[in-house]
Parts: structure tokens; sequence; C-alpha cells
């Protein structure tokens, strides 16, 4: 009896332990694969990689009539979670154009974060990318200014900025700026695009997306 209570015990913990060593977001990683294994993704499609606000995009196909796309966004990710699961959000895949939408995170996780450095973070997934996918359209959605966020905003612009000058040296590379549609006659970001926690956004702010987005919609 002692020894099946050890074994238990033992076994119990390991268990425990096993789950608290998995790395940030891992059952999202794991939600894919299974998702993939179920069925099978469907090449030549759109891509679409990053952050909450494709997460949150669950409709994503309904404003895009016609297009394939393969939804990708996962939890409060950063830069560093799409360069450390790389492979598996790019390597199951065989799509025709990758849209990121990431770096929003970077700095809310880190308040001190200089534009740089979430900059360099981008460059190097973008090289991960090109790595597996040297001719495929690759675009980055400009990180959003959202209320809740509103003191992080000089270093989100200084990176979009640096961003959108990299972008455009690149072949096959564009980046898709969402920040002036999002504002009032006034140039103010319009509060009624935004939930209530005004971070994430209402139909109507991925309705505004969509009309700047889908010019470059492959």
């Amino acid at each position: 009896m002692k020894k099946t209570l050890t074994a238990f015990l033992l076994l119990t913990f390991a268990l425990f332990f096993s789950q608290e060593k998995k790395p940030m977001f891992w059952q999202d990683i794991q939600n894919f694969k299974k998702t993939d294994q179920e069925t099978a993704p469907p090449k030549d499609a759109i891509l679409l990689v990053g952050s909450s606000s494709f997460t949150k995009w669950t409709d994503v196909d309904r404003y895009f009539p016609g297009k394939t796309i393969i939804n990708r966004g996962f939890g409060g990710s950063r830069l560093t979670d799409l360069n450390d699961y790389a492979d598996d959000l790019l390597n199951p895949y065989q799509p025709k154009q990758i849209i990121v939408y990431c770096g929003e995170n970077d700095f809310a996780d880190n308040d001190k974060l200089k534009a740089d450095v979430v900059v360099d973070r981008f460059k190097t997934f973008y090289k991960k990318i090109r790595s597996r996918f040297p001719k495929i359209e690759v675009d980055y959605i400009s990180i959003k200014y959202s209320r809740s966020r509103e003191k992080l905003w000089p270093q989100m612009k200084e990176a979009n900025k640096k961003i959108a000058a990299f972008m455009k040296k690149e072949p096959n590379a564009e980046f898709i700026d969402i920040t002036e549609v999002m504002q009032d006659a006034n140039g103010k970001v319009r509060n009624d695009l935004f939930v209530e926690d005004l971070l994430h956004m209402t139909p109507e702010g991925y309705q505004l997306w969509t009309s700047v987005m889908m010019p470059y919609m492959k």
C-alpha cells in the first residue's frame, strides 16, 4: 500500500512539475497542431501570425470573402514568442502570403523597452520567414494606438516608422499602416472602435482594418 501511494505521489509531482516547465503559449501552439492534424491546412492561403488582435478576429474569413485565410494569432504574444515558436508557426504551412501583427505586447511587457529592440525582434522573425519562404509576400500591420497603452505610443510610433523603412527596402514586402483609418476628423483615435478594455477592437474596428488591408491581400 505504501509503495502504491509513493508511486502515485511521485507521478503526481512529476506531472505537476512538467506542466510548470511548459513555456508561455505552449498550449496555444499545441491547439494549432491539433487543428492541423484534424484538418490539413490549405495551400496557397494567407497566413496571419501575431497577437491577440488576430486571435480575437475569429470571423476574419467573413471580412475577406473569396480569400483563404489561416489565422495563427495567439494570446498576448510578443515578437519574442513569434521567434521562439517560428518553426511551429511557419513549417506546417505553404502560404502565398504572410501578414504579421505583433510588437504591441513587447512594449506592454516592458515599458522601458527601446523601439530599436522591437524592430530588431521583428527583423529576426522576418529573416526566419524568408529562410523558409524567400519569395512570397510578407506584410506587417502597424502597431495600433490603444487608449489603454497611451503612454507607450511614442515608442510604438518610433518602431512603426523604423519597420516601415525596413519593409520599404525589402522585395515582396509591405508596411500596412492602420493608424490614420482609426482616427476621427481631428486626428484622435476613436474610442468607439475598442471594447471596454480600450485595447481590443469592435467589429467596426476590424472593418476599418479590412478597408486598409484589402488592397494588399493576394
